[in-house]
């Protein structure tokens, strides 16, 4: 939501908007940051399929990125690829509504209302 469409609702509606963010927040119990990633792996036997091909896999992996430190890789077992995405969704679902919610109260304060 853009600033200037904000300042065009009223105050009523802009909470009338927040309490509907809120009601429909995505589940915050399986919400999952990072990325999912494919990966082929050479094995490093000379012999092998992989020194000649693009390499064994795809292994997926789940690229979780820190503050200041190396990016951390989770091997992510075939099975569970579509439970991992759908958490990334819901992250970045919340993620959205956070900011929703962010630039409401933004305006809110902004009309000197209270939160």
């Amino acid at each position: 939501m853009r600033t200037t469409q904000l300042r065009a609702e009223t105050t009523e509606a802009l909470r009338h908007k927040k309490a509907e963010l809120l009601a429909t927040m995505p589940d915050l119990g399986v919400v999952l940051r990072g990325s999912l990633i494919e990966r082929f792996l050479r094995c490093g036997k000379p012999n092998c399929k992989c020194a000649r091909g693009r390499g064994h896999g795809p292994k997926r992996y789940l690229s979780i990125s820190h503050p200041k430190g190396r990016p951390e890789m989770l091997y992510v077992p075939k099975d569970w690829c579509e439970p991992v995405r759908q958490s990334l969704r819901e992250f970045a679902a919340v993620r959205e509504t956070l900011d929703q919610l962010c630039a409401i109260n933004a305006e809110l304060i902004r009309r000197r209302e209270e939160l």
